[in-house]
């Protein structure tokens, strides 16, 4: 059974950092496209960033530069270092294993990004 547990959410003023935490269990990390995903309020599901089997990373044009998606396999865990917050960051972010079917989703963090 897959299981993805994200953590790492909270309340953050603009301009502050927060790390996410993905902790997979039935899969591993390493040999997965990996990613986050951010549901804004009133908003479809959005891809923030992903990470390959091979270690590369792909993000949204609008998190360029202040996000960054990395592994630790040893952990079996995905991290997303977000820096330089802004307001429309705010919002679920999910975490995704695998690139197509089947493909695993975890619960969800709440990030809230005050201006």
């Amino acid at each position: 059974q897959v299981q993805l547990v994200e953590s790492g959410g909270g309340l953050v003023q603009a301009g502050g950092s927060l790390r996410l935490s993905c902790v997979a269990s039935g899969v591993f990390v390493s040999a997965n496209y990996m990613g986050w995903y951010l549901q804004a309020p009133g908003k479809q599901r959005e891809l923030v960033a992903t990470i390959t089997t091979f270690g590369s990373t792909n993000y949204a044009d609008s998190v360029k530069g202040r996000f960054t998606i990395s592994r630790d396999n040893a952990k079996n865990t995905v991290y997303l270092q977000m820096n330089r917050l802004k307001p429309d960051d705010t919002g679920v972010y999910y975490c995704k294993a695998g690139r197509y079917a089947p493909t695993y989703w975890g619960q969800g963090t709440q990030v809230t990004v005050s201006s």
